[in-house]
């Protein structure tokens, strides 16, 4: 195959072409039009304040026949199917998220990212796809973006034009409006399964292996802390969910976050978020402070959503106080590019110390670094699980036990590779042992590998 013949075969042929997107163009347009008229005739006649006190099952079955009488009466010829999208759209634009309603209700649906009102794009199993789905206008995705951030007390606009926010169910949520935002308002909403997947699900899915979930459990369980690397979109909250199940249920747990995406299943949950400054630059709630008040409301473990600034000092602090087992996440590429973020961050926190001393202190509070990366083929994978055993001179010692060794790609694109145990015994085995948790003796053994 020369050259010319490997471009063509990438090529993706597209669905429509010619009359047929044309048409297809024209539907949707007559479709988005006279669902934005119906739209207006029922803000027109139904009373906002008694929408508030009805449930949304009512009010979707009010909305529903409130549209079908509405179309009854008008002129417009519209077939059965038509009909349906539009007394759905009706619904999603009252009730929900207008356009990306259907979006969220999609369970394979893992990113949802808005260009402006007329580009939309989703991940599918770790892969970027556009989408036909578009927005009135640029002040239509204003005021679905409005209605995300007004839920829970937050504002956008030109004075504060950028914001984290999340949707009821711990999606992640940011927005970016205008002046900031050269073409229209972006948002970007990071979908969190309605049913938090479980390390069976990780199993499933291959992104770590039977011994690395028996260690991990293990870890928890005897209350070692943890610390979760890995770039944007790796998987590192959804794996902090994940390895927090093996908590005991006999412990307060205190989680702190700039915005809310742990689903803990434990009953004894505290659950903090940080609160931006107002219009006046004021009122604002650093997660440093949650976290130097959690300290007082007597926890077992602090789970830290992620550390990203001088609230590290604090969060070291309390793992090297008594709060044992507690957790946190970062973003880095590897073990060793977390242990210098963190030295960076220390730097931030105001430490007047030298960097010996910060390597200690980090060294003496982490026991282990779960490393989580997304692979070329979309697949997340726990890539690394390392030891920190201390410090030698100026250097902060690790030693891996176990890591994702990449051997190929395959035609089709998928990593090829499998997970291998090092063959290192670490140095934290005694420490389980006297929690009452006994590993088996061949589970470091390097001869056992598991496909990936």
């Amino acid at each position: 195959m020369d050259i010319r013949q490997q471009f063509e075969s990438q090529t993706p042929t597209p669905i429509l072409l010619g009359p047929a997107l044309a048409a297809t163009r024209v539907t949707a347009v007559r479709l988005e039009k006279i669902k934005s008229q119906i739209h207006r005739e029922i803000l027109s006649q139904v009373d906002l304040r008694r929408m508030e006190t009805i449930s949304p099952e009512a009010l979707r079955l009010e909305l529903k026949n409130l549209t079908e009488r509405l179309l009854d009466e008008s002129s417009m010829v519209i077939n059965e199917s038509d009909r349906r999208q539009i007394v759905q759209g009706i619904q999603d634009e009252m009730l929900g998220l207008g356009p990306i309603e259907p979006l969220l209700a999609d369970p394979g649906v893992s990113d949802i990212l808005v260009n402006g009102p007329y580009k939309v794009y989703v991940e599918r199993m770790g892969k970027i796809e556009a989408t036909n789905i578009e927005f009135d206008s640029e002040p239509h995705l204003m005021r679905v973006i409005d209605r995300i951030v007004s839920r829970i007390g937050r504002r956008v606009d030109e004075m504060n034009p950028m914001v984290d926010a999340r949707l009821p169910d711990g999606s992640r949520v940011n927005a970016v409006i205008p002046p900031l935002a050269i073409d229209g308002p972006l948002l970007s909403i990071r979908r969190f399964s309605v049913v938090p997947y479980t390390m069976v699900d990780l199993l499933g899915f291959q992104t770590l292996n039977a011994e690395m979930a028996e260690l991990i459990n293990g870890l928890v369980k005897a209350k070692i802390n943890l610390l979760v690397s890995g770039g944007t979109g790796s998987g590192k909250t959804t794996l902090l969910n994940v390895i927090s199940a093996s908590i005991p249920h006999d412990e307060r747990i205190v989680t702190i976050e700039d915005a809310a995406e742990l689903q803990l299943q434990q009953p004894h949950v505290v659950r903090m978020e940080t609160r931006p400054q107002n219009i006046e630059g004021k009122g604002e709630i650093s997660q440093r402070a949650l976290l130097r008040n959690s300290l007082r409301m007597r926890p077992d473990r602090i789970i830290l959503g992620e550390v990203r600034g001088a609230e590290v000092l604090d969060m070291l602090q309390a793992m090297n106080t008594g709060h044992d087992g507690s957790m946190t996440t970062i973003h880095a590429n590897t073990p060793r590019d977390a242990m210098t973020r963190l030295e960076h961050m220390l730097g931030m926190a105001g430490l007047n110390v030298d960097a010996r001393s910060m390597r200690q202190q980090i060294s003496a509070a982490l026991s282990v670094i779960i490393q989580v990366s997304r692979l070329s083929d979309g697949r997340r994978k726990l890539t690394s699980l390392q030891e920190i055993t201390g410090i030698e001179g100026d250097v902060i010692t690790m030693q891996e036990i176990f890591k994702f060794d990449q051997t190929g790609i395959a035609p089709d694109g998928q990593v090829q590779g499998r997970f291998v145990a090092t063959g290192i015994r670490p140095k934290f085995v005694q420490r389980l042992k006297t929690r009452g948790i006994a590993l088996r003796d061949d589970l470091f053994d390097p001869i056992r590998f598991r496909s990936a």
